[in-house]
């Protein structure tokens, strides 16, 4: 029998294989892939975005040379630019090294992973709450407005951005909304990745007074419905305090942390 440390490794062995640097096999023409080396930037965002392989591969003055040019393209744009950290990437110095070049810690979440097919039974709904999958700017607007809500701050930029991710990829991004009437009580989103084994569950909020009702554990049993018609066999979640328990209630397994670590120019 497979234990729970194994697993969990050989899950952490597949994201960091497949997932890190992974960049679309044809890549849109916005937001724009860049790869130097071990790191990816994408460019064009409302929030530019830094990726690297597990291992940046320099130390020292070599690794604060390489974080200072990564910010630089992004001050050339006048953008903010977040660094995507996890808890076992290496060297181990890289989070002092982020602040020590301007970068800011946000909150820690919780890398988990889970297997799509026990995930993908038809979802629960409670009584009074329909799902429905959206393309509509109009929509998106909801979201927004629902994020700024959950959140407490201005998540006015959402509405491009998820209208831009839908017309760039396709049926590559789902999003679908939990509604009570005609009221927006949750949102989340399915990103395949293919050319992988994994697809990101995203975005999932829920109004205060909606939650604790089952909707989230529906939106995930949903996505995962949809993930699993398409043959992919992992779900991964960066879990936040709030959601981390249920998604290791419903069998995904955590394996490391994230810390985003964002620079943001004076101008902004």
């Amino acid at each position: 029998m497979t234990s729970p440390a194994a697993s969990a490794a050989a899950l952490l062995s597949a994201y960091d294989a497949q997932l890190r640097l992974w960049v679309p096999a044809v890549p849109p023409a916005f937001p724009v892939y860049e790869l130097e080396g071990p790191v990816l930037r994408i460019v064009g965002r409302t929030r530019g975005f830094v990726e690297t392989a597990r291992d940046v591969g320099v130390r020292g003055a070599d690794l604060d040379a390489l974080i200072r040019r990564q910010r630089d393209v992004f001050a050339a744009r006048g953008e903010a630019v977040e660094w995507k950290t996890r808890g076992h990437d290496l060297p181990a110095d890289l989070p002092e090294r982020l602040e020590a070049a301007g970068f800011a810690a946000e909150d820690r979440e919780t890398v988990v992973i889970g297997l799509t097919a026990p995930l993908a039974s038809a979802p629960t709904v409670p009584d009074g709450i329909t799902l429905r999958r959206v393309t509509a700017r109009g929509d998106f607007e909801r979201i927004a407005a629902l994020q700024t809500e959950v959140w407490g701050d201005d998540h006015a930029w959402l509405a491009d951005d998820l209208e831009s991710s839908v017309g760039e990829a396709g049926d590559d991004v789902v999003i679908i909304v939990a509604e009570a009437g005609d009221r927006l009580v949750s949102s989340a989103r399915l990103e395949f990745q293919p050319g992988t084994d994994f697809a990101g569950l995203w975005g999932g909020s829920t109004l205060a007074e909606w939650r604790g009702r089952g909707i989230y554990r529906a939106l995930v049993a949903e996505r995962a419905r949809l993930a699993a018609e398409r043959g992919v066999r992992y779900l991964q979640v960066d879990a936040s305090d709030d959601s981390l328990p249920i998604l290791l209630r419903l069998g995904f397994e955590a394996v490391t942390t994230t810390t985003p670590y964002v620079w943001t120019p004076a101008n902004l």
